[in-house]
């Protein structure tokens, strides 16, 4: 019962709190993750009473199934975006705008935090420097991807956006992994290259092939099923399907592999729609089917944020310096690539803004950091800290970018017309007085 009312609760916090900012014109997903840090354990969770927050971390932890199935869904939706036909004409601006705007931002923080380290050594670390800035490549694909839906947003910078966004998580990978192992081996003396190279590599082949052989037989058991509702039930079920396998691990030999669930849904989607006629009208289904659980992923994300954070003040300031640099390297690394591939002014204006949003990726990647020891938990700290920013003001700053590039266009007025004579007429008393 207690599961049931939480998932109840959070759900409608969030869809009341997208009417409380709506004279805001913010996007819902901020809504969404501002209502979970009010039901949170630190806000109105704090006073322990049932049903109206989550009264602990523990509580919030329970939950994280239905985090690893939206993402699963929002991977398979970014899929879509890998359409044979669209990555002929911006295959190579996105690999390469990817590829220079992740490696830029690591460098910048990399630089600013060592700084830090250098003015005061026993505040920061080389190895923490080197980990966090492995750790600014990751972009959240889930708030940029809610934006983009929630306002429609179609255009050069969208159509580039998404595929950047995706393979955002594919370098982020290799960047981590490269690093952290040459921050471990600073750590402890002793570098391992089976550890540093082959084992990002290993997850990233694994993965692909996984999300492609599932992709596949999907596509062929699509053909066993005349009704869309059938069809939409088999799409569902393979999602759910990968988002489990996603969590398996195996070895080889003394490599032990695991799996990257991004990827692996991320591929399932992408094998789908370009083998399966019927996947875009089944895609634009399965999206509105998964409306309640991306709500709900976003208040269970805003209700993990640790406001904690905030009372240490050297946290505050190197995670300020994290930021600051990160969104410079971002925007830097996403403007020069997108001039050098002759991408439209607006795309190389604007791209770099839509990139700044961090959350899900960066904090399982602080998993990984714990292996530093007690350093590990100063990784997490400043990455909680950078989420809660990012997330906040990060899908307010795309709904702007993507606005300013043409890419939203305003509601026509005969459209807003239409809808007020329907509210007025639904409601005649009110409208009256």
């Amino acid at each position: 019962m207690s599961t049931l009312l939480s998932i109840s609760v959070a759900i409608l916090a969030g869809l009341l709190m997208t009417r409380l900012v709506k004279p805001l014109n913010l996007p819902d997903v901020t809504a969404y993750l501002v209502a979970g840090v009010l039901i949170g354990p630190y806000c109105l969770g704090a006073l322990g009473v049932d049903g109206i927050g989550f009264t602990s971390a523990a509580a919030v932890s329970s939950l994280s199934l239905i985090s690893e199935v939206a993402l699963g869904f929002i991977a398979f939706s970014i899929g879509n975006e890998f359409r044979l036909d669209e990555l002929k004409r911006t295959g190579r601006q996105a690999l390469i705008i990817g590829i220079v705007q992740a490696v830029t931002a690591t460098l910048l923080v990399d630089a600013a935090l060592l700084a830090i380290h250098l003015a005061a050594p026993d505040k920061l670390t080389i190895p923490q420097v080197i980990t966090l800035g492995a750790i600014a490549t990751a972009t959240a694909p889930a708030a940029t991807l809610m934006v983009v839906r929630q306002y429609k947003a179609n255009g050069p910078l969208t159509k580039l956006l998404l595929p950047v966004v995706a393979l955002d998580d594919a370098v982020g990978l290799v960047v981590f992994a490269v690093s952290f192992g040459i921050a471990r081996a600073l750590n402890s003396g002793s570098a391992d290259l089976m550890s540093i190279l082959a084992a990002p590599l290993a997850e990233i082949a694994a993965s692909l092939l996984l999300g492609t052989l599932l992709g596949w037989v999907l596509t062929q058991l699509e053909t066993m099923f005349h009704s869309n509702t059938n069809r939409l039930n088999l799409v569902i079920a393979f999602v759910f399907l990968t988002a489990s396998l996603s969590m398996l691990e195996f070895r080889i030999g003394t490599l032990e592999v695991g799996f990257s669930s991004l990827l692996v849904c991320m591929m399932l989607g992408t094998v789908f729609c370009n083998l399966c006629p019927l996947s875009h009208d089944l895609m634009e289904k399965s999206d509105r089917w998964t409306s309640p659980l991306s709500a709900l992923f976003f208040v269970i994300s805003g209700a993990e944020l640790d406001l904690g954070v905030f009372s240490n003040v050297a946290i505050i300031l190197i995670g300020a310096a994290y930021i600051l640099s990160r969104s410079v390297g971002k925007y830097l690394g996403a403007y020069l690539s997108a001039r050098w591939v002759r991408c439209p002014p607006a795309v190389c204006k604007y791209l770099g803004i839509t990139l700044l949003p961090q959350a899900g990726v960066a904090l399982g990647m602080c998993i990984t950091a714990r292996q530093l020891g007690p350093e590990g938990d100063l990784i997490r700290n400043i990455i909680l800290f950078s989420v809660l920013v990012y997330e906040l003001f990060g899908p307010m700053l795309t709904k702007q970018a993507l606005t300013k590039a043409g890419d939203i266009q305003p509601v026509p007025e005969h459209i807003k017309n239409r809808r007020q004579a329907k509210l007025e007429a639904s409601h005649p008393n009110k409208s009256s007085t």
